[in-house]
């Protein structure tokens, strides 16, 4: 799908728009598109997908578009977050078990993955597994067959895995903690999401989003922005990435009241500790957007020791594009 803001083309996909992380890739930068890519050329394949990202930077949001927009489609997405289930209960979870395989077993139950039959089944922090479900898994992805707890059968399944993990799986590897034939067998393709602080030319673009998505049901137009408050926005390094931004703003029209305006006072203390004083000098939203303009140029640059053609690709300008914002903000080496 595709939106339009201030005549700038800009980039959302996922389950729809007003779904809660549909926007956590919105944007028009170089990041935004290297995903939507790796995305159109996975989708209809059976290859699992191994999603790396921070918390809040949009997996599982990922993987419902791989499933969402790809030839399983017509299938059910079904998924799993491996830390929040206590261990000695998520082998029944995810494999089903017998009538009498356990205390408190009085059926047969179908597990996680036998539901995701023709669909999609997303393992959500797959780093947590431990040592036993990860040799289950990974005979699951060789055999493509589950066995129930309790049950000497297997079970034929025809399912496409995704999975994610903010984990550096590399490093437990090396520590021994994860299996590393399992590792390479989940990470055929792997799709990396940076943290929103690498992509904050989004920044703008996700508050203009979120601000007019929350007032709708609220029967309120749009708001806009002071420029104390936009100041603070952009300045802020987001830790909790699109999750925490989407929160922020949510808080922000609640304490906003019926006003028109989101001010610095109305944002939390973690953007604004000192609700009491000026935030910023006073400027135009104009002057706020040009200064993080030349900010975000001004890195880029120096990240690419100001070769102009790979800051043009890293940004997702043209070279003819990056000259003209160069010249705008005069950041030619003297």
């Amino acid at each position: 799908m595709r939106f339009f803001v201030r005549e700038t083309r800009v980039v959302a996909f996922g389950p729809g728009e007003g779904s809660e992380a549909g926007a956590a890739y919105f944007g028009r930068t170089a990041a935004v598109r290297r995903v939507r890519t790796l995305i159109d050329r996975v989708k209809d394949t059976d290859a699992p997908v191994f999603i790396w990202g921070e918390s809040g930077t949009g997996k599982e949001l990922v993987a419902r578009t791989i499933h969402g927009t790809g030839g399983r489609r017509a299938g059910p997405f079904v998924a799993v977050n491996c830390g929040a289930i206590p261990e000695p209960l998520l082998e029944s979870e995810l494999f089903g078990h017998v009538r009498g395989a356990f205390t408190g077993a009085v059926r047969d139950k179908a597990g996680l993955i036998e539901e995701a039959h023709r669909g999609t089944f997303f393992l959500d922090e797959v780093g947590d597994l431990g040592p036993p479900l990860q040799a289950k898994l990974l005979r699951v992805l060789e055999e493509r067959a589950i066995r129930r707890v309790g049950e000497t059968r297997t079970r034929p399944v025809d399912v496409r895995f995704v999975s994610a993990t903010h984990k550096d799986l590399e490093a437990e590897v090396e520590r021994g903690t994860f299996r590393e034939d399992l590792y390479f067998r989940l990470k055929i393709i792997a799709i990396e999401l940076p943290p929103l602080r690498e992509r904050r030319e989004d920044i703008i673009p996700l508050l203009e989003h979120f601000a007019a998505r929350f007032a709708r049901p609220m029967g309120r137009p749009a708001p806009q922005f002071s420029d104390g408050a936009l100041a603070l926005l952009l300045a802020y390094p987001w830790p909790g990435n699109v999750r925490e931004l989407q929160n922020e703003i949510q808080r922000a029209l609640v304490m906003s009241g019926d006003g028109a305006v989101i001010r610095a006072e109305d944002l939390s203390p973690r953007l604004n500790p000192r609700p009491g004083e000026t935030a910023a000098p006073a400027r135009t939203f104009l002057a706020a957007r040009a200064e993080f303009e030349r900010r975000f140029l001004q890195d880029a640059l120096l990240r690419c020791n100001h070769h102009r053609t790979r800051t043009a690709t890293e940004v997702g300008l043209t070279r003819q594009g990056l000259f003209k914002l160069m010249k705008k903000h005069h950041l030619f080496e003297k």
